[in-house]
């Protein structure tokens, strides 16, 4: 496995739970699954498609407002080693649908969703240069995101970062060093370019020494870190 997405976490009166996501293999798109009274048995889960080979970045964004019985939308981005960004948005059944793209991203070294509304997907990504951006990608087409600097340097030594929600305009972020298999904690304020507060929380007591590391989620509770 080389990336993943956000994996959903879902209550089943049967299993506890079912955990479920998108990951790439080799040059395959799958979308696998786990419950509560098991582990990965190998399996990749169900093959969505191929192509997928030159694609260095996945995630999936399901966004239910506070006030909705059933998911607003739901649109899935990946990352292409020549910088192109592409979104698809899936349909009720899990169609892939409405395929979108914009150029201009070759310079990302890691990127991570912080925000989720109706009308919008952010994302935070620091480039190879050091540098950190948000991306902020309106759901409307065509695709036409807004990239701000968050900082000018420093950044570059993450080749991994997850987030999560922290309080009403927040995100707690953790960036991983795959090279000595550290990471690092951050609380970031609500992102607004250069002036985003970000209070560092120091190096995390453990040694992560994993391929693969991703958010997990339970439905209904969106990112808002912008």
């Amino acid at each position: 496995m080389r990336t993943s997405s956000t994996f959903v976490g879902e209550a089943d009166p049967d299993v506890g739970i079912i955990v479920d996501g998108f990951v790439l293999i080799g040059d395959g798109l799958y979308r696998t699954s786990y419950d509560g009274n098991s582990v990965q048995d190998g399996n990749p889960g169900n093959r969505i498609g191929g192509g997928w080979g030159a694609f260095v970045a996945l995630e999936q964004s399901q966004y239910q407002g506070p006030n909705d019985a059933n998911m607003t939308r739901w649109n899935t981005y990946g990352l292409r080693s020549d910088g192109t960004l592409f979104r698809w948005t899936l349909d009720a059944k899990g169609v892939w649908r409405s395929k979108a793209s914009a150029p201009g991203f070759a310079a990302v070294k890691s990127m991570v969703l912080i925000s989720q509304t109706k009308t919008y997907d952010t994302f935070l990504a620091n480039t190879r240069g050091g540098a950190l951006y948000t991306i902020h990608i309106p759901t409307s087409a065509p695709m036409k995101p807004v990239v701000k600097q968050v900082r000018s340097s420093t950044w570059q030594g993450f080749e991994t970062m997850v987030a999560q929600q922290c309080g009403q305009y927040g995100t707690v972020l953790l960036g991983i060093d795959k090279d000595t298999d550290t990471a690092y904690l951050y609380a970031v304020g609500h992102a607004n370019g250069t002036t985003t507060v970000i209070q560092s929380r120091g190096k995390v007591p453990a040694t992560l020494t994993e391929n693969i590391y991703f958010r997990w989620l339970v439905p209904n509770g969106p990112l808002n870190g912008e």
